[in-house]
C-alpha cells in the first residue's frame, strides 16, 4: 500500500541533490540553461576601454548563441578598480577586464607586460611575444607565485601612450623635478627616478585631482580615453610620445575554478572572442582615437607637442638601471626581461629591416603644399 510513494520520496531525493548542487555550482545557471557570468572592468562607463570589455562580452555572448552570458559592470560597481584582482581570484567576480599593472603590488614583474620600451617592441609584438615566445607561460608561473586563482587573456593591443597632460610643455628632464603626476605600474619607479613625486590613481580619479591642484600632470591612455573622461577641461597641453608605456595590452581575466566548470566549448569560443576582440580595439581605436585627437585640437583648443628626444633617452637610461635594479630582487622578474630582450632583437630587426617608413608618402600626398586631386 505504500508503493505509490516511493516515486514521490525518489522525486524529493532527487530535488534535494539538485538543490546542493545548485548551491556549490561556481556560476549561475538559469531556467532556461543558460550560464551567465558576472565581470567588472577596471574602466568608468564612459571610457572607450569600458567599451572594448563591453565588445568582448558580446562576441561571447553572440558566438554561443546565449548559451553562456558575460554582465560586465564599470570600475566601482562591486570592487574598486585596483581590486579587481583580488575579486576575480577569490571568485566575489567571475572575471574581469584591465591591465596587468593594476596588479603592480602584488608583484612587480607583472608590470613588464604594461610598462616601459619593451625593448624596442610595440605593443602587437608584445602579444606576439607572449602567445608564441614564451610570455603566457611566465605569466602562468607569475599568478601561482602568488597564489592567483585566475586565468588570464592578453588582447587588444594599445597605440603608444603620450607623456602626458600638463599645465606647460615639458621642454627638459628636469621640468619633472618635484611635479606631481599619475602614472601606474613599472612607470611609478621611471617617473619616480626623474624626480617626479608619483601618485597611481585609477582612471575616473585622475581630472578630480588635477582640477583640485593634487596633481601638476598625469598620463592616462590615448585621445578618446582623456577627452572622455575630461582631461581637456583641465589641461590645454598634451606631450605626445614616451616611453614610460609604449607596449600595453588589455587582459581578460577569470576565475580560474569557474573557468575550469566551463564545457570545452566554451573554452574555444572565449579564447577565440578574445583574438577577434583583439583584433577590433585595433581596428577601432584607429578610427576613435583619430577622430578624438581632431576634436581635441579643433573643439577643445587643446596644444599637442613632441616630447624631446633628450627627455626619452632619459627615459631609456633609466629604464636600464630599472631592469638591473629589478632583475637582482626577483628572479623570476629577470628571467621575464631576460625572455622578452630575446624575443625582441630578433622581431623589432627583421621589423625595422622589413616595413617601410611610412613618413615618406604621408608627406607625399599631405603636405600643405600639395592641393588634393580636383573631384571630376
Amino acid at each position: 500500500m505504500t508503493q505509490p510513494k516511493a516515486p514521490r520520496r525518489r522525486n524529493l531525493l532527487k530535488g534535494a541533490a539538485i538543490a546542493v548542487g545548485a548551491m556549490s555550482a561556481p556560476m549561475v545557471v538559469s531556467a532556461q540553461g543558460a550560464t551567465s557570468l558576472r565581470f567588472q572592468s577596471t574602466w568608468p562607463s564612459k571610457d572607450i576601454f569600458h567599451e572594448y570589455a563591453l565588445d568582448f562580452a558580446k562576441k561571447v555572448n553572440d558566438m554561443t548563441g546565449g548559451e553562456l552570458k558575460i554582465d560586465v559592470l564599470p570600475a566601482g560597481a562591486v570592487v574598486p578598480a585596483f581590486g579587481l584582482f583580488e575579486a576575480v581570484s577569490k571568485g566575489t567576480l567571475d572575471g574581469g577586464h584591465g591591465i596587468l599593472g593594476y596588479h603592480y603590488g602584488k608583484q612587480n614583474a607583472l608590470a613588464l607586460w604594461n610598462s616601459g620600451p619593451a625593448f624596442g617592441m610595440d605593443a602587437n609584438m608584445l602579444l606576439s611575444w607572449h602567445k608564441y615566445g614564451g610570455g603566457k607561460e611566465l605569466l602562468d608561473k607569475l599568478y601561482a607565485s602568488i597564489g592567483g586563482n585566475v586565468v588570464s587573456f592578453l588582447s587588444g593591443p594599445m597605440t603608444t601612450q603620450p607623456l602626458g597632460w600638463f599645465k606647460k610643455p615639458i621642454t627638459k628632464p628636469s621640468d619633472f623635478k618635484g611635479l606631481k603626476f599619475r602614472t601606474n605600474g613599472l612607470a611609478i619607479d621611471l617617473f619616480t627616478a626623474m624626480g617626479a613625486a608619483v601618485n597611481a590613481l585609477p582612471a575616473g580619479e585622475i581630472v578630480p585631482a588635477l582640477d583640485r591642484g593634487l596633481l601638476d600632470g598625469a598620463e592616462f591612455n590615448n585621445a578618446s580615453s582623456d577627452r572622455s573622461l575630461g582631461f581637456p577641461d583641465v589641461s590645454k597641453v598634451c606631450m605626445l610620445q614616451s616611453f614610460h608605456q609604449s607596449a600595453e595590452t588589455f587582459e581578460i581575466s577569470f576565475n580560474k575554478t569557474k573557468y575550469d566548470a566551463l564545457p570545452a566549448k566554451f573554452k574555444a569560443i572565449i579564447s577565440n572572442a578574445v583574438e577577434a576582440a583583439s583584433a577590433d580595439v585595433s581596428w577601432k581605436a584607429i578610427d576613435r582615437y583619430s577622430k578624438d585627437y581632431i576634436e581635441l585640437q579643433v573643439k577643445d583648443k587643446v596644444k599637442f607637442y613632441k616630447t624631446p628626444d633628450s627627455l626619452l633617452q632619459v627615459q631609456l637610461n633609466l629604464w636600464d638601471q630599472i631592469l638591473t635594479k629589478k632583475s637582482a630582487e626577483n628572479p623570476l622578474f629577470k628571467e621575464i626581461v631576460a625572455s622578452q630582450r630575446a624575443f625582441a632583437e630578433r622581431v623589432v630587426k627583421w621589423d625595422q629591416d622589413t616595413n617601410i617608413n611610412r613618413r615618406m608618402a604621408v608627406s607625399h600626398f599631405f603636405s600643405p603644399k600639395k592641393a588634393a586631386p580636383k573631384k571630376a
